[in-house]
């Protein structure tokens, strides 16, 4: 099994999505690990989108992403990294698919509603960056037993 980072970001919740959001990766089957709401530090954002602190976006990403509570999910499937990034959609959101997160509800780069893994990058690293171990719970999910294979899942 896979896990994947995903934060709903502060338009998502300013927007009342979040319940819209969160079903998205309930309906493909994506079992939830770990949930909490937080509002994101000044170092977390500085680990977080470190690639872009010296760019001139970087201040403005900053303040949006402080600008209100964000929820960050850790989700866990097989191939749970592309199956949400395919959930979520294009990152610029005017060009995302009809039918996914950013298609449906988003029209701007950094106002995408939602962050999630990239799987160039390191989700592992990205979950331990919002969840200490004791946030991440283990549970059977019944309909695991049917959605996969034995074959698929080891």
């Amino acid at each position: 099994m896979e896990r994947t980072l995903v934060i709903i970001k502060p338009d998502g919740l300013q927007r009342n999505l979040v319940g819209q959001i969160i079903s998205r990766f309930e309906r493909k089957g994506l079992k939830m690990v770990g949930m909490k709401m937080m509002k994101i530090s000044d170092l977390k954002i500085e680990e977080h989108y470190g690639k872009y602190k010296d760019k001139p976006f970087f201040k403005g990403l900053k303040n949006f992403m402080q600008s209100a509570p964000v929820i960050a999910i850790v989700l866990e499937g097989l191939e749970a990294i592309e199956a949400a990034r395919f959930i979520t959609g294009s990152t610029k959101a005017r060009e995302a698919d009809a039918g996914t997160i950013r298609g449906d509800f988003a029209m701007g780069l950094q106002t995408n509603l939602v962050h999630v893994s990239d799987p160039k990058e390191d989700p592992e690293a990205e979950i331990k960056r919002f969840f200490g171990a004791e946030d991440l719970l283990d549970y059977d999910k019944i309909d695991f037993r049917y959605l996969y294979s034995s074959d698929e899942l080891g």
